[in-house]
């Protein structure tokens, strides 16, 4: 296969995994559904404790309450302290993939194999800042790779540019040595830059504000968001 073709390929067949951390959560039962009713598979679920990054969302409680609510991937990314504490409750809760942060524990390899164990797919994030490099060791326990393209914390940050050429790193070394492990990109996603981040190796596209904060409902705002690609 070509890699034109590979990028053509992927780029018809990628992911999207709209991000609750931007959802009106006084309506959080509607907006799964309308994005559903676009024909997303997944839903991406940021969990944050205030100390690994400066900011507090939800807990396995919430996950429990939606996983009643929907059959959705549940895409629950940890930026916390102490991952390990706190594996069983999100796979409990009913998480389906748990991408831990590389910075966030002594024990990864150990961490990956927990949540094998549990049958939840398991991933490794990196802060935009952290070098690809610290992944190789990793690599053939992985499913997923979240790349980082904002700082993590807050949603509606700007999309930083260097993170395509991370992501294009990622990519050839997940081709070599664990072809079947995803590439997801989370942050700054929007109309503007979904191609280009698609187009150097992407497979999974996190999107929060582009989906949740336009002016029109999920479901159009992902049409929008999807239609030139």
């Amino acid at each position: 296969m070509s890699n034109n073709y590979a990028k053509l390929n992927r780029m018809k067949k990628f992911i999207l995994a709209p991000s609750i951390l931007s959802a009106d959560f006084s309506n959080l039962a509607g907006q799964i559904k309308s994005v559903e009713s676009a024909g997303v598979k997944w839903l991406h679920i940021d969990v944050m404790d205030g100390h690994f990054v400066p900011n507090i969302t939800l807990g396995p409680a919430i996950i429990n309450s939606i996983r009643k609510k929907t059959k959705l991937v549940f895409d629950t990314h940890l930026m916390i302290e102490n991952p390990e504490k706190y594996l069983s409750d999100f796979v409990k809760a009913g998480s389906d993939c748990i991408t831990f942060h590389l910075e966030s524990s002594k024990n990864l390899k150990g961490l990956l194999s927990k949540a094998k164990k549990y049958g939840v797919k398991a991933g490794l994030s990196l802060k935009p800042k952290t070098p690809v490099a610290k992944l190789i060791s990793y690599l053939k326990l992985l499913d997923i790779v979240l790349v980082m393209s904002v700082e993590p914390g807050f949603g509606g940050q700007g999309f930083i540019h260097s993170s395509l050429s991370r992501i294009k790193a990622i990519r050839k070394l997940i081709d070599k040595k664990n072809p079947g492990c995803l590439i997801s990109v989370d942050g700054g996603i929007n109309k503007n830059n979904i191609k280009s981040v698609l187009a150097v190796g992407a497979d999974v596209v996190v999107a929060g504000n582009s989906v949740f904060k336009d002016s029109v409902q999920p479901a159009e705002a992902i049409r929008r968001l999807t239609s030139k690609i």
